[in-house]
């Protein structure tokens, strides 16, 4: 069902980072054509895909279905466990305040992130709580994967919600 890297590619982190952003923009795009504002985020376990999620707000009327959220609950699900180790969550936005959270809470050690949020970002822009020493875990954070095509699809999801109005 999902698709996986090979472990032992030549290819280097960051290639291996855009192959998994690839995915979680797959999952961006499909949350632009339910009119959500478009996010994705896919959680990468021993090199395989396990969780592939977008934004779902509009369509669940739920302020917490976030990306993240959404895949954070189906990768606990896929492991049978709600620590999340060994995992690393790809999200084409930088998490907000409350996925931020539920990412420590999952203990997920490794955050990639496209596209940064400087209204709004909790790992790195305007609050660090992914690396804030005085939380019981603390998550590596690679930002900027894709960043260009990650920004675009945000910038242009709003800029059509605007001329609408």
């Amino acid at each position: 069902m999902f698709h996986s890297f090979e472990e032992d590619s030549p290819v280097n982190d960051m290639l291996r980072h855009e192959f998994f952003m690839q995915h979680a923009l797959q999952q961006a795009q499909a949350a632009a054509a339910q009119d959500e504002v478009p996010v994705g985020a896919i959680i990468v376990h021993n090199n395989q895909i396990i969780a592939a999620a977008h934004n779902q707000r509009e369509q669940l009327h739920d302020p917490t279905a976030h990306a993240e959220m959404i895949a954070i609950t189906q990768a606990a699900e896929a492991l049978g466990d709600w620590r999340l180790e060994n995992c690393t969550l790809y999200i084409t936005l930088e998490p907000c305040c409350m996925c931020a959270g539920a990412i420590v809470q999952a203990r997920v050690p490794w955050v990639v992130y496209g596209a940064s949020d400087p209204k709004g970002g909790a790992a790195e822009s305007l609050y660090q709580l992914l690396n804030d020493d005085r939380l019981n875990h603390r998550c590596n954070v690679v930002s900027n994967v894709l960043q260009k095509p990650c920004g675009e699809i945000l910038t242009q999801f709003f800029r059509r919600k605007r001329m609408k109005n």
